[in-house]
């Protein structure tokens, strides 16, 4: 499946070789790289990239420093990530389905295909959340409340348009019922607004419930099987609701980045991803591997832009 990767790091190898015998035009990296979360901290996307760094370390033998661009769901760092030098020096977290929903429904200042994804390399799966003292015990009874009063069961969730977003407008969709969504700047911060009882109901991921623990309870999960650290929470299809769904997480270069540094960048996350300890550590945590790398990201983002076009018209339709 990684053929085609893993002959380019026998190239890589061998390149290393020659350059041994001749001075190197570039080095990469040959210094601290900025990684830059267009969320808040707290989140998971900065979890996981806090989790990269020692990784990154041990890979290429320079740091890389987390830094932060929250706005917009996003969008405010997605906006201005080409005007950032492609010396691979300033790479930027990218999120699905954000970066496809986001320029479907609005100008958010980018298009999808202004984003060069060089690597997705975890998936995190939808969970409806309550908090441990919460009324609703069920799916079924949050459904009856909010068919019970349209509108007045409050939903949170990062930002708009994203998976969060989605998977509240598919829930209302299966089960015709009507929530009031409110969005964050970050996943960490939709954590406060639920133990804060600020909302009702969170749309948050497997991630979140095993980081809460007993101070959250998980209703349902959007898998296609039980998740293994939660056997004993239904999927939403056990409960006869067609849900399937989360977010992925990548990272994404400035479009002016040399497509042999692309690739380079690409197989260095591939590297960081297969390592069994970091590994360990993301799925003990509730994530998903996903690896996905340069050379395949053009077909993976054509199946997800296809996925997402049905439900961008589903969240038109509410606006």
């Amino acid at each position: 499946m990684f053929g085609t990767t893993k002959l380019r790091r026998l190239i890589g190898a061998a390149a290393t070789i020659v350059v041994m015998q001749a001075p190197a035009a570039f080095a990469w990296p040959d210094g601290p790289v900025n990684y830059i979360i267009p969320f808040n901290a707290g989140g998971e996307s900065d979890i996981t990239a806090r989790y990269q760094q020692p990784f990154f370390s041990k890979v290429t033998g320079q740091d890389l420093i987390v830094q932060y661009l929250p706005g917009a769901g996003g969008a405010q760092a997605w906006s201005g990530l080409n005007g950032y030098a492609g010396d691979g020096m300033t790479i930027m977290g990218t999120n699905l389905p954000h970066i496809v929903l986001q320029p479907m429904l609005q100008d958010p200042g980018y298009a999808t295909d202004d984003i060069t994804n060089i690597y997705m390399f975890h998936f995190t799966p939808d969970a409806l959340l309550v908090r441990n003292d919460s009324p609703f015990q069920t799916v079924q009874d949050v459904i009856d409340a909010a068919k019970a009063n349209p509108g007045g069961v409050i939903a949170g969730g990062t930002g708009t348009n994203s998976a969060n977003h989605v998977a509240n407008q598919v829930f209302a969709n299966r089960t015709g019922t009507e929530t009031t969504y409110i969005p964050y700047s970050g996943t960490g911060s939709t954590e406060s607004g639920l133990l804060g009882g600020e909302v009702d109901i969170l749309w948050g991921y497997t991630t979140v419930a095993a980081r809460q623990a007993d101070a959250v309870r998980m209703l349902a999960v959007a898998t296609e099987e039980r998740h293994p650290l939660f056997p004993d929470v239904p999927t939403f299809r056990e409960l006869g609701i067609d849900m399937v769904g989360g977010a992925y997480r990548g990272i994404a270069v400035p479009s002016s980045t040399p497509e042999d540094l692309r690739e380079q960048l690409s197989d260095t996350i591939a590297a960081i991803n297969a390592d069994p300890e970091f590994r360990a550590r993301m799925e003990a945590d509730g994530y998903a591997m996903a690896d996905v790398p340069y050379a395949r990201m053009g077909e993976f983002m054509a199946e997800r832009k296809a996925a997402y076009e049905e439900v961008a018209r589903q969240l038109n339709r509410q606006d």
